[in-house]
């Protein structure tokens, strides 16, 4: 008896473990994040309450009831199939779950419909679940433009830097460098890509770049795609890549401020009150009356006219020019010469001359005074002991 016990006992044992471990197979298998509806089918004025697991914690997302959508295949064109005036935020508590209620509303596209839950800020992440929005008029999805399927197989990257211009409001711009291969069976022929620039939490702006080439099933390529933002645009930015309503990758971007822009309005609110202010003193000074013998404003006297040349004589016209050079003499009394008592002789009296080879006789003679009277000899005497 104690041998059958022993086996039965096993066998109940092992069947007690996988009963035990059953229902942590689907918890541990949900890797990624999940959503899941108190109700797959309600009209329009009801509600869902909306239950998500492996969220991020604390994260901020956004729900939205959208048409022309698949789990598989996303929602086609973006948010603009979903009712974006009904949705709700709501944030993850620190296990990454959460659980709101969700009005249900009719989208602006024809369903099949989901509940469409992504993050707004952080890294991209999103999840769908099925719901029938009863009453709402349901049409088959746009078929596919080709079998080929585009996947990232590397980091994306911005390449560029600002100038001059840049450090002063104009538009930066970069240049948006990633690989992609052809995971599908078909050929894709030009893509259209859709780059989005978004600033913090803000929605991002959608502009449509074109690659020109043909990418053949199990190929890749680099492409490089412009990005450009508006003017003065400073702080944090994210590029989202999208291609056929998928979001392929994301790639922050900082730009710095323009403080050329800073710098020009320092200036202008510094200069510009000066030059008023200078006008303005002008302006008063012409508009105000003058005050007679006001200290600052001193009357110009007129400058004395300069003393004319007495004419240079004749004689003195007559000598050769380095004589004419020579300074006169100095008189040895102070003041005004005395004017000769006589008539005035025309003829001057050169100091080089002596008193008698003075030319026109004694009248010229400007020596010493001594006798000219007929008694004294006419000839001079010589100096020295006789």
């Amino acid at each position: 008896m104690r041998r059958i016990a022993l086996p039965a006992v096993a066998a109940l044992l092992l069947a007690l473990a996988l009963t035990l471990a059953a229902p942590a197979g689907p918890a541990g298998a949900a890797d990624g994040p999940a959503v899941r509806l108190s109700a797959t089918q309600a009209g329009t004025g009801g509600s869902v309450t909306v239950n998500g697991t492996g969220w991020r914690p604390r994260t901020l997302l956004m729900m939205l009831v959208c048409g022309r959508a698949t789990p598989d295949r996303g929602v086609i064109g973006g948010t603009n199939s979903c009712a974006n005036g009904d949705g709700r935020a709501v944030t993850t508590d620190g296990d990454g779950r959460f659980s709101r209620r969700l009005p249900v509303t009719e989208p602006p596209v024809p369903c099949p419909c989901v509940v469409h839950v992504a993050t707004v800020t952080g890294a991209r992440a999103e999840a769908d679940t099925v719901l029938e929005v009863a009453g709402h008029p349901v049409a088959p999805l746009p078929a596919e433009r080709s079998a080929g399927r585009l996947a990232v197989l590397s980091d994306t990257r911005l390449t560029g830097s600002g100038g001059l211009l840049t450090w002063f409001g104009a538009p930066p711009d970069r240049t948006l460098v990633f690989t992609v291969g052809n995971t599908g069976t078909g050929a894709i022929e030009n893509p259209v890509f859709q780059v989005g620039t978004a600033h913090g939490v803000f929605a991002p702006e959608w502009d449509e770049r074109q690659w020109h080439g043909t990418l053949a099933p199990g190929k890749k390529a680099q492409i490089r795609l412009p990005v450009e933002l508006s003017a003065g645009a400073h702080g944090d930015y994210t590029v989202t890549l999208k291609y056929a309503g998928r979001v392929l990758a994301e790639q922050p971007w900082g730009v710095g401020r323009p403080w050329g822009v800073t710098l020009f309005w320092i200036l202008l609110c510094l200069v510009v009150p000066a030059a008023l202010f200078r006008i303005g003193m002008g302006v008063v000074n012409r508009v105000r009356p003058r005050r007679p013998g006001r200290a600052g404003h001193r009357r110009r006297l007129p400058r004395p006219a300069a003393p004319s040349r007495p004419p240079r004589p004749a004689a003195l016209s007559r000598l050769p020019r380095a004589a004419a050079l020579l300074p006169l003499p100095r008189s040895r009394t102070s003041g005004p010469p005395t004017p000769p008592a006589g008539p005035a002789d025309p003829t001057p009296t050169l100091p080089w001359f002596t008193p008698d080879s003075a030319p026109d006789g004694p009248a010229g003679r400007s020596s010493a005074p001594h006798d000219d009277s007929p008694t004294s000899p006419t000839t001079p005497t010589t100096k020295g002991p006789t």
